[in-house]
């Protein structure tokens, strides 16, 4: 009897290693298909919404899932080591500008839409369990948030303005040539095959 029991413990590891194994392999292929990951996401926040519309309910957790994702988003934007600690940090004079130093973020990209998907799934989950339908009055929690985003965004920006970095990547400056090997001995290995 109690090596049955064992057996079936056992089963149940390695079946829920195996299942592990297998979302991670998938979720390293993913990393690199940026716009399908997020269309994914977006998928994922219409089902919830379209269920909070059709039951006209648990607006107690879609106001729970906005304040997880602002605070997502927030660490999303910022930096990895803030100015305001001491030592190193974001330039502070034109000398120190100019050395290039690419923006580190405090939440990666990847474990961002990971939070996000995550966090929407368990409200998608919530909305199936009637314990999780809190009775509030909606509009109000909705105009909170709205000024909750509003006074968030407002002082990340002013930080940003601050300490004068731009977490965002499309309209920065991109070289011509950068990561382009020209000629037969300028880097890596672009020119060994043709002196052959």
């Amino acid at each position: 009897m109690e090596g049955s029991d064992d057996e079936g413990a056992g089963g149940y590891q390695q079946t829920s290693e195996n299942v592990r194994r297998v979302l991670q392999y998938w979720l390293d292929k993913s990393t690199i298909h940026i716009i399908p990951r997020w269309m994914f996401f977006s998928f994922l926040l219409a089902i919830f919404f379209l269920r909070i519309y059709v039951i006209q309910g648990f607006f107690i957790v879609a106001y729970g899932l906005g304040i997880f994702l602002l605070n997502n988003f927030i660490a999303f934007l910022s930096p990895l080591e803030d100015p305001r600690d001491s030592g190193p940090g974001l330039p502070t004079t034109e000398k120190d500008g100019k050395e290039y130093r690419p923006f580190a973020r405090r939440l990666p990209e990847f474990k961002f839409w990971m939070a996000c998907s995550r966090g929407t799934c368990i409200s998608i989950m919530m909305t199936f369990f009637s314990v999780f339908d809190v009775p509030v009055f909606w509009p109000i929690l909705l105009m909170y948030f709205g000024v909750l985003f509003f006074m968030t965004m407002k002082r990340q920006i002013m930080h940003m303005y601050k300490h004068k970095y731009v977490p965002l990547s499309f309209g920065k400056a991109k070289y011509k040539d950068a990561g382009v090997e020209q000629g037969m001995y300028h880097g890596g290995m672009a020119g060994a095959s043709k002196g052959r």
